[in-house]
């Protein structure tokens, strides 16, 4: 990378970034990337480094979608322009207008054979690859810029977006030094933000039921927790809906369990659909059969006719027999004990509402007193489910 470059800033004064400088600032990055969650995260914590380590006067992070054709501006930072912001809500240019980067969303790159960085120049005299770019070459005009650099960030192969530094119009030309050292960082970069979807799977995956996409229990049993913390604290009410899908046995036995899973994959399209109604709602399949809903912050009025029209559309599905639905609230029970003793409250009123085969949700606390719902059987797990069903009567 050189033993040492020459870098103007702002102000017009010359300063020396020796390698050894450049290497702490790779190294300053990577912890900096390693302590990350997300790719805003990773971009947000990679920007300014990179501007600084580069000598640029301002640096931008932007992301190439594809599918809508454009160039979206993710983060800026350092000297900005009028017409920039440090994270834009819709700071975007036509994927047209850059040239020098189709043909980089076209390819997919074997290891050892990835794009540099090349460097761009107020008078048009660069060195991009490609066609001539007009975009780039009248942005540093019009923000009154010497030079940017342009690194294409590579992910799984693909080009995922581009890493953009510029100087001001008293700093020197970026040199091919610069290029080698950005494209460098730019597979930093890459690597920080690989890391942030990885970690992002495994938690979608963790929190998610394969079959139908819905949340799982896992991801109920936090949020559950959560609200019933801020039901304690102000009061919010907490609603929980337990929904059980009605005869997948028997079509199972008859039809196979590849038409149970798709009459599974049917009825949970359904329940989004519907729970849609109520914001910040949370939507599960706990397994099997058994699928629930949980609502912060509406009446149990406005939960019951979501979980009333649940039932309606269930009746309609090939080949299902409906489903039973019990739906229990803090504002008709009254304060809980805990998640596990919510959850005993609304699996009673849908095994009420099974045992009467009702084409309506049973309302614990409402429809039939919560001295009338199963109490757990003695010396049971709490968080096991269906031990109320056979349990005796208070």
């Amino acid at each position: 990378m050189g033993d040492a470059i020459d870098h103007g800033h702002e102000n017009g004064a010359r300063a020396r970034i020796p390698a050894d400088e450049r290497l702490q600032a790779v190294a300053e990055l990577a912890r900096a990337l390693a302590g990350v969650r997300d790719p805003l995260q990773a971009v947000l914590a990679a920007v300014e480094r990179v501007r600084l380590a580069l000598g640029g006067s301002m640096a931008a992070i932007s992301r190439w979608e594809r599918e809508r054709g454009r160039l979206r501006v993710l983060v800026n930072s350092g000297d900005l322009a009028w017409d920039e912001e440090e994270v834009p809500p819709d700071e975007t240019y036509p994927i047209g207008d850059f040239p020098d980067v189709v043909r980089f969303l076209r390819q997919r790159w074997s290891e050892g054979a990835e794009p540099r960085a090349w460097v761009e120049t107020a008078d048009g005299a660069g060195r991009a690859p490609g066609p001539y770019t007009h975009q780039r070459i009248a942005s540093l005009r019009r923000r009154g810029r010497s030079s940017c650099l342009v690194a294409p960030i590579l992910l799984h192969g693909f080009a995922w977006g581009e890493l953009y530094v510029a100087r001001g119009p008293t700093q020197p030309v970026f040199d091919g030094a610069d290029e080698e050292f950005a494209t460098a960082l730019a597979s930093l970069i890459a690597a920080g933000i690989a890391q942030t979807e990885h970690l992002a799977e495994v938690r979608r995956l963790a929190f998610t039921d394969p079959l139908t996409g819905l949340a799982n229990r896992r991801a109920v049993d936090v949020r559950l927790d959560e609200a019933l913390r801020r039901h304690e604290a102000d009061g919010t009410v907490v609603t929980l809906g337990m929904c059980d899908v009605n005869g997948l046995k028997t079509v199972n036995d008859e039809f196979g369990h590849e038409t149970g899973d798709e009459l599974l994959a049917s009825f949970a399209h359904e329940l989004s659909l519907c729970a849609a109604k109520l914001t910040g709602c949370v939507v599960a399949r706990l397994g099997g059969d058994e699928f629930c809903l949980v609502a912060e912050g509406h009446s149990p009025d406005e939960v019951l006719r979501v979980a009333d029209e649940v039932c309606r559309r269930a009746r309609l599905l090939p080949y299902a027999d409906g489903v039973a639905c019990g739906v229990a609230s803090t504002a008709d029970v009254g304060p809980v004990s805990g998640p596990g003793e919510l959850f005993r409250l609304a699996d009673a009123a849908q095994y009420l509402a099974k045992k009467a085969r009702s084409a309506h949700p049973v309302r614990a606390g409402r429809d039939t007193s919560v001295r009338d719902l199963p109490e757990p059987a003695p010396g049971r797990p709490e968080r096991e489910r269906r031990r109320y069903r056979d349990a005796p009567r208070v």
